[in-house]
């Protein structure tokens, strides 16, 4: 998510202030004091569709009872998802040539948790990996691998599911040899991730703030590049529960410019050129 640096008074700073309570509560992100212009941009056609005429009457409606889809639009509209393929190559080399291999050894499953998937970029990067280690690797060929990708937003939560992507998205990190391996063009110049590598994915609703330990044990987590977007307390808060659903001795990928407080006391640093994984103590 990137929020420009530019003001817009359009809302006035009381309705802001108590729709950026709002949003803050309901999802974990935290608006600046200056992206008025930015809740103009994203709620203007929905409001004008519902016939909401200022942000305070937008926060009373998705208050009432029975508004969950409209709650659900809200957030959506708010929440920008920014990905690309195999977005700075190199935690899917490690994880492809370092850690598959490794986690291998170990009796049972191997279990994937990709938080805040998006359209779909991650998880299918993460799976495109497996696949082609499934191919070269004897140990890795009949080893059951899961892999969970999740997201607060159920608009992309059904493009992900999906699996077709337009020419343009593509070309954001997806090399043609990957493209013409793991996908299969459509006529309409769209391409369809391929059914081996869609099946391995369990995709799901849900919300970094709430409780997941039901989710279950994950060798690794890939929680990168969401918890820029939330208050300090409430990284910590996620970390936290990420350790308490990481195997002992799993692995946790995080955004390059991500180190919450609280980071180290539950993590040791492991580091690979040219970046670093999280170890759970």
């Amino acid at each position: 998510m990137v929020f420009p640096n530019r003001d817009n008074s359009r809302f006035e700073q009381g309705e802001y202030a108590q729709f950026r309570q709002y949003l803050e509560k309901a999802c974990g992100i935290l608006l600046g004091d200056n992206k008025n212009y930015l809740i103009d941009s994203r709620l203007r056609k929905l409001m004008k569709d519902q016939g909401i005429q200022s942000l305070a009457e937008l926060v009373r409606e998705i208050d009432r009872p029975g508004a969950r889809n409209l709650r659900q639009e809200v957030i959506d509209a708010m929440t920008t998802n920014e990905t690309l393929w195999f977005r700075d190559r190199h935690p899917f080399v490690y994880l492809q040539e370092t850690l598959l291999p490794e986690l291998a050894k170990n009796p049972g499953d191997i279990s994937i948790w990709c938080a805040a998937c998006s359209t779909g970029q991650e998880p299918y990067s993460i799976s495109i990996c497996v696949e082609e280690m499934r191919r070269r690797h004897f140990s890795l060929a009949n080893k059951p691998i899961k892999l969970l990708a999740t997201d607060i937003s159920s608009r992309v939560l059904d493009q992900a599911r999906k699996g077709i992507y337009e020419p343009l998205a593509l070309k954001r990190g997806m090399s043609d040899e990957r493209l013409n391996q793991h996908f299969v063009a459509a006529a309409d110049g769209s391409w369809e991730i391929k059914p081996e590598i869609r099946r391995r994915i369990d995709f799901r609703p849900i919300n970094l703030k709430e409780n997941f330990s039901t989710l279950g044990k994950f060798d690794v987590v890939f929680c990168r590049n969401v918890l820029i977007y939330f208050s300090s307390e409430l990284q910590l808060q996620i970390i936290t529960n990420i350790h308490r659903v990481l195997k002992p001795g799993g692995y946790l990928f995080l955004g390059g410019s991500e180190t919450p407080k609280g980071l180290n006391d539950l993590f040791e640093i492991q580091y690979y050129s040219p970046g670093v994984v999280y170890v759970k103590k």
